[in-house]
This record gives structure tokens, sequence and C-alpha cells, in this order.
């Protein structure tokens, strides 16, 4: 088959299949006049790196692993796996950072409802309590 069908069986754009191409995840065998073909295997493969590109692995983690992908054996199912947990590790770290910044996000906003309270009330807004987080240490 040709990239245009690759592309309507699987739903990636051809730019798309190009750039796996190009990163190496994918490789087409080409025709005299210079046009990809691809078949049945193709489709799989183009299936198993969106699943693996929605897991946030970059092309660059996942074409460690092509050689898996290409002729799968136990010792490289035992090195994409050390990737993927690899990987796995890295988003956790990403999710801890993101969790700690949205608690310090939500800490300036009930300091901001706070502040926006008292204003409606006709009080005297109090002067904005810092939030218990990390404090920037002053330079000098």
């Amino acid at each position: 088959m040709r990239i245009g069908e690759l592309s309507a069986r699987t739903g990636v754009s051809r730019r798309s299949l190009r750039y796996y191409e190009d990163q190496g995840l994918l490789v087409s065998t080409r025709s005299p006049s210079g046009q990809r073909h691809y078949d049945d295997e193709h489709v799989r493969r183009v299936a198993l790196i969106q699943a693996f590109l929605a897991a946030g692995m970059s092309s660059g983690t996942i074409a460690e692993m092509v050689p898996c992908m290409t002729d799968p054996d136990q010792r490289k199912a035992r090195q994409a796996l050390v990737t993927m947990r690899r990987e796995r590790d890295r988003l956790s770290a990403a999710l801890e950072s993101l969790a700690a910044a949205r608690k310090a996000l939500d800490e300036l906003i009930d300091v901001n409802l706070t502040y926006l309270a008292d204003a409606a009330e006709g009080r005297t807004p109090a002067q904005p309590v810092q939030p218990s987080g990390p404090r920037p240490v002053p330079d000098g």
C-alpha cells in the first residue's frame, strides 16, 4: 500500500508517517520511482508508535525500542522494559512536580479569594499572607 492508504488505515497524517520514517521508527520499501510502499505490518507498527506517543514517550525513546518491534526476542524485550520503566519514572517525577505546583497555586488562589472577600464586605483587605510553600532566597 502507498502512504495515503496507510494514513487512511491508521488515522495518522502522511506528514507524521514521513516523520516516523525520518526518526527511524518506520521503514518503507521504495518503488523504482521512489514511492513509499507499506504492508499490514506497518499498520500494526504505526498503532504501536501511537500507543507509545500517547503514553508520553518521545520519538527518540521509541526509537530505542525499534529493535524489539522489528524482531522481538527476550533480550530485546527486556531492554524495551528497561526503557519503558525509565520513562514511567520520568513521568512519575513530572507528576509529583506538577502536583506541588498545583498545591502552591491553590494556596495563592486562596490568598486572592480572601482578599476579594474582605474587599467585597467593605473591610480593609489584609496584607496578603504568604503561602506556606518554599520561599525565594534573597540575593546578596
